[in-house]
């Protein structure tokens, strides 16, 4: 709404106005002047009586070109919304293809974007005749695929976003996750581009009319008083100045109008995170402490997983190697490491949220009896929807910023419980009730960007409490948060847990925060679990060079502040942990006592 107040957003609105006020009122004002007819003024030059001057049959061509507006108009809108939706549908159904069917629909598309416009224009034209109806389809056909490949390159970096995944968790079907949650985030960039497409298509129907393929006698438009005009050029110039003026006012009302439709910072595309590749390392592999393999008493369990990403030469690179990791009801586990050690893969696999082009393998891999290996049924997605919960890093990019926070809260009590919107609302000022949020009816109105980014953080908790969860997985809830607002999300998370007993996965880079809160912890380096440990007894049980390392290079009262930090080397298994520079003797005597549990620990 700001930018409409700008000079480009008024002048936009009023070339807008006044365009639609000739497609209204232009042939009930001038029509009938437009079709009357004057033999002994004929071809009369431009003046105070004729603005524009008269054609051959000594109609008013000033009245012919206010008159013109509705039809060339209604062309415009009409192949612009040809080109708008067709471009939409295929390109949000390539965004959902499996892998080789949306390359072969893009591959068609991207030959079809290699042939010029103008000729795929009189390529469609001949098919349908010269009309006007003929033209509108041929133009807008033809401005297909450019528009495919724009929603397609948008709607494929928003489906990368946590919010769509948030979205999958709660059992959306591929439609709901298109509609209610890519396409309104790619929707200011599409009527940007529809704003600038009109204007093409206006000039491009001037020119089929202007050439004779397009609007047919006895109708007119722009075109084809253009065409008739430039005959008598050096007789009366205004005939066909005229309707070129008009022409030239609507393309720029149209290129005004986009302008004013795009963001003063641009449009925005979704970060793209890369990761490094996991190279193979030489050493056996330490059996994990904690519920054996094939454990039926745990909720959710992964035995022997491995996830690899294709290395863009036919091979995989494995980002995750041989991984088990179960967890029992009402348990919390924490996985520590550090950044590309393979644990919100993990987590997510645990989940059965990795899609292609991971490759997921895994002797087991079971949330309770639902098999994750094969394709849900309707019934356990239902379930998957409701007892699985999941919060992910950025709250900012896991919140589907085109949505209100009530919104996003009533989709999983809507979906998967059958509520009304009134008690689903109710449910969703519960969730944020619970999460210690002020105000919640209010808030519900709220959208994420007007939360803080505890709110957020808490806004997602929230929202995996409004289903009944049986497990909650938290992908660092506390990343960027000070240490006073992490303390308020992980007591959030605790009483979640003592409300629903829900077992809980929480991922974090702090040992001393997941030792503080966790059952138990599992310390994951370079895609393999070195060590799982008892919380209460980490500092002594950790044998580990690394889980020791991790110890010691937390600081706390104690450390003497004159002597450098600890500093983890990157070595292979039994090498030292700690540089021997920087820790100055061995690497136990750098440990320190865990801190107390939860509050204490930040």
């Amino acid at each position: 709404m700001k930018r409409l107040l700008t000079p480009a957003g008024i002048a936009a609105s009023l070339g807008a106005a006044l365009l639609l006020f000739l497609v209204l009122a232009g042939p009930a004002i001038w029509g009938e002047a437009a079709a009357e007819r004057s033999v002994a003024d004929r071809w009369a030059t431009a003046g105070g009586e004729h603005l524009f001057g008269t054609d051959d049959l000594g109609r008013d061509i000033f009245a012919r070109v206010m008159t013109a507006a509705r039809l060339s108009l209604l062309l415009t809108a009409g192949a612009t919304a040809i080109g708008m939706v067709g471009g939409v549908v295929v390109g949000l159904t390539a965004a959902v293809l499996p892998r080789y069917p949306r390359r072969f629909l893009v591959w068609i598309m991207d030959m079809l974007l290699a042939f010029p416009w103008l000729l795929l224009v009189l390529f469609f034209t001949v098919i349908w005749g010269a009309t006007a109806t003929g033209a509108m389809l041929a133009i807008g056909l033809s401005g297909i695929p450019n528009l495919t490949r724009l929603v397609y390159n948008l709607a494929s970096s928003v489906s990368d976003q946590d919010y769509v995944r948030a979205a999958r968790v709660a059992g959306a079907g591929p439609l709901r996750v298109l509609f209610r949650h890519i396409l309104p985030n790619i929707a200011n960039p599409l009527l940007v581009q529809a704003s600038a497409s009109a204007s093409v298509t206006l000039l491009a129907f001037a020119g089929l009319s202007f050439l004779g393929l397009g609007v047919q006698a006895p109708e007119y438009d722009w075109g084809r008083l253009l065409d008739e005009g430039i005959k008598h050029l050096y007789t009366n110039p205004m005939a066909a100045i005229g309707p070129g003026l008009v022409i030239v006012f609507a393309g720029l009302v149209f290129t005004m109008v986009a302008e004013a439709l795009t963001p003063g910072q641009g449009l925005r595309g979704a970060a793209a995170a890369g990761r490094a590749a996991v190279l193979p390392r030489a050493g056996a592999r330490p059996a994990p402490v904690g519920p054996a393999a094939g454990d039926r008493t745990a909720l959710a369990e992964v035995t022997d997983l491995t996830v690899a990403f294709p290395d863009g030469a036919g091979g995989l690179v494995e980002r995750v190697r041989g991984v088990s990791l179960s967890v029992r009801p009402g348990e919390i586990v924490g996985i520590v490491g550090e950044s590309g050690s393979g644990k919100s893969l993990t987590a997510m696999a645990l989940a059965g949220l990795l899609e292609a082009p991971a490759v997921v393998n895994a002797r087991i891999r079971r949330f309770d009896d639902i098999d994750l290996a094969a394709p849900p049924t309707r019934a356990q997605k239902k379930r998957l929807g409701t007892e699985l919960g999941f919060v992910f890093q950025d709250p900012l990019t896991s919140l589907n910023p085109a949505l209100t926070i009530g919104r996003q809260l009533t989709e999983v009590s809507r979906t998967h419980l059958g509520m009304g919107r009134a008690r689903a609302r109710d449910r969703a000022v519960a969730g944020l009730d619970a999460v210690g949020i002020a105000e919640p009816h209010r808030r519900l109105g709220d959208y994420p960007h007007q939360f803080s980014g505890g709110m957020r953080q808490r806004a997602m908790i929230g929202m995996a409490l409004t289903g009944r969860p049986r497990l909650i997985v938290a992908d660092e809830p506390t990343t960027a948060l000070d240490v006073t607002v992490q303390k308020q999300v992980l007591a959030v998370l605790r009483r979640a847990q003592r409300a629903t007993d829900a077992a809980i996965v929480l991922i974090s880079h702090d040992i001393a925060l997941v030792s503080g809160f966790c059952d138990r912890v599992v310390v994951m380096k370079d895609g393999e679990v070195v060590e799982a440990l008892d919380a209460q007894r980490i500092r002594e049980e950790a044998t580990h060079p690394y889980t020791r390392g991790l110890i010691a290079c937390l600081p706390d009262m104690r450390s003497d502040r004159t002597r450098p930090l600890p500093v983890i080397d990157d070595l292979p298994p039994g090498g030292p942990a700690v540089a021997d520079g920087a820790r100055g003797g061995d690497p136990a005597a750098g440990t320190r006592t865990p801190a107390p549990r939860e509050e204490s620990s930040l």
